[in-house]
């Protein structure tokens, strides 16, 4: 889960990480009761990079000004995103621009400093200017002036610029972090050093342990992962097959297995792993049933492939689930025993076939409801896998 950078700078003030005052607005006429000085920068709150090419940072000499500007970026949508809110900072006057970051390496497990000279809207374009700095023993002061020195800084700048990259270390630390960025850090023609844009990544496994850091994202108005939300992702427009598993793993393994044997996945849904901070029995549930309605309307999917591995959720209240969505769309469409291959008769109210596999307590249980709709549960990977494909290519020759 990424934090809003309104969010961000307030995890970076509390850590000691200098940034400008700033204030949240809600409505372009929250600029009426402004605290801070101007002129300003106005900033669109969203997930999306890139907002200042766009026109989603704008600055301002006064109010009326300001207020303009702001409903401007209010119905500018960012890649698709509308902003709810957005901030209100104070202009300041960079000499230069760094960047900076901290993000956790999975390849070789530790956390690695990030820094470059280049920093702003085309730290892109200087990527091979990027220096870094493995934290492979316990961190202490020397990682965050090594990496001051790899970005070919001295002087004073070599102390200001390690103290934010320590400060950042911590509050990566302190959080779990997977990534904290500034982009830019400004400095100013006398040295001094102020985070100019954040970003932080939350590690949606690890927000069990900092209940803080939940209420802090729901104080500011942010929005803490939604338990119940189940939206399948389009991944092409030219599939034919949905998928839905439980677990990031799983279901990119299911998805390299499709594509492998010939078939081509339009969405995919992971309704949770079962080690997530958040995971319950109820939640999984909503969600698997959200996502086979979802993923049931869309058109496109002829194929729906569940694959579950559960513990926290038994097979048969998994079957259960399945069992009322093919009952609820059943009258309108043939049997699954009948959607063979060899025997799929088009129907321009088909719903899509159901391919089931689940692994876990009460299978056999789970087999017998299925069973009586005419739904198989298959134990067999491969056979899923293959099964899934041969029905989605027939669907297209009907």
């Amino acid at each position: 889960m990424d934090l809003l950078e309104y969010q961000a700078k307030e995890l970076f003030r509390e850590t000691g990480i200098p940034v400008l005052p700033s204030q949240r607005i809600d409505r372009p006429k929250d600029l009426k009761g402004l605290t801070i000085p101007y002129p300003i920068v106005l900033k669109s709150q969203v997930y999306i990079g890139g907002r200042g090419r766009v026109g989603g940072v704008k600055f301002a000499e006064n109010t009326i000004d300001a207020i303009a500007a702001a409903q401007t970026i209010f119905n500018l949508p960012i890649m698709g995103e509308y902003p709810k809110m957005l901030l209100a900072e104070a202009k300041y006057d960079a000499d230069r621009e760094f960047y900076l970051a901290i993000a956790l390496n999975r390849s070789v497990r530790r956390p690695v400093l990030l820094g470059s000279q280049q920093g702003g809207i085309d730290v892109q374009d200087a990527i091979d200017q990027m220096q870094h700095v493995i934290v492979d023993q316990e961190f202490s002061p020397y990682y965050a002036r090594r990496m001051a020195v790899k970005m070919g800084l001295q002087g004073e700048l070599i102390e200001a610029v390690s103290s934010v990259i320590e400060k950042m270390y911590h509050l990566f630390v302190q959080y779990d972090l997977d990534l904290v960025e500034i982009n830019p850090l400004g400095v100013s023609a006398s040295g001094k050093v102020m985070a100019l844009d954040g970003k932080v990544s939350v590690n949606d496994d690890a927000l069990g342990r900092h209940p803080n850091l939940v209420a802090l994202i729901s104080k500011l108005g942010g929005n803490p992962p939604d338990l119940t939300r189940a939206t399948p992702v389009a991944i092409d427009s030219e599939g034919t097959i949905g998928i839905v598993c439980n677990g990031a793993g799983l279901t990119m393994a299911i998805l390299d297995l499709v594509c492998q044997a010939g078939g081509k996945p339009t969405t995919f849904l992971n309704i949770g792993g079962e080690t997530q901070w958040d995971a319950s029995a109820d939640i999984l549930k909503h969600r698997l049933e959200r996502g086979l309605e979802v993923m049931g309307q869309n058109k496109q999917v002829r194929v729906i492939l569940v694959n579950v591995i559960s513990n926290l959720v038994p097979c048969d209240e998994i079957a259960d689930i399945i069992t009322a969505y093919w009952q609820r769309r059943a009258p309108k469409v043939r049997p699954l025993s009948e959607l063979r291959p060899d025997t799929l008769i088009a129907h321009s109210n088909r719903m899509p076939a159901l391919v089931v596999r689940l692994l876990g307590s009460q299978s056999d249980r789970a087999r017998k409801l299925l069973a009586a709709v005419s739904l198989p549960l298959i134990d067999s990977l491969d056979e899923m896998v293959t099964q899934a494909v041969a029905l989605s290519k027939a669907s297209l020759t009907s």
